[in-house]
């Protein structure tokens, strides 16, 4: 089995700043991309960022310039800077990894989320 754990949520004011960190453990042979996903109330979880083991990365517009991603292959950990926040980001945030158990064996897993709440 693979776990993610997720650390770093909070509540911040609008234009302030908050890194989440994931940590994957158990069964890895490898891990391909790994990312953050959102889910804020009354909408579909929708992709952040997401960065692959060669370093490449993908933004979603709205938060391009203002969040960073990544990750550090040799602690299997991804991270994500999040500055100048705004309101509309408040969501539970999501970690997502696509892991390579063995040769043969692959598999997708989430995080159970971390809450993060900008006030205007």
């Amino acid at each position: 089995q693979v776990q993610l754990v997720e650390s770093g949520g909070g509540l911040v004011q609008a234009g302030g700043s908050l890194r989440l960190s994931c940590a994957a453990s158990g069964s890895i042979f490898s891990i391909k991309t790994m990312g953050w996903y959102r889910q804020a109330p009354g909408k579909q979880r929708e992709l952040v960022a997401d960065i692959t083991s060669g370093g490449s990365t993908n933004y979603a517009d709205s938060v391009m310039g203002r969040f960073t991603i990544s990750r550090d292959n040799a602690k299997n950990t991804v991270y994500l800077q999040m500055n100048s926040l705004k309101p509309e980001d408040t969501a539970v945030y999501y970690c997502n990894a696509d892991v390579m158990r063995s040769f043969w064996s692959r598999g997708d897993y989430w995080g159970q989320g971390t809450q993060v709440t900008v006030s205007s």
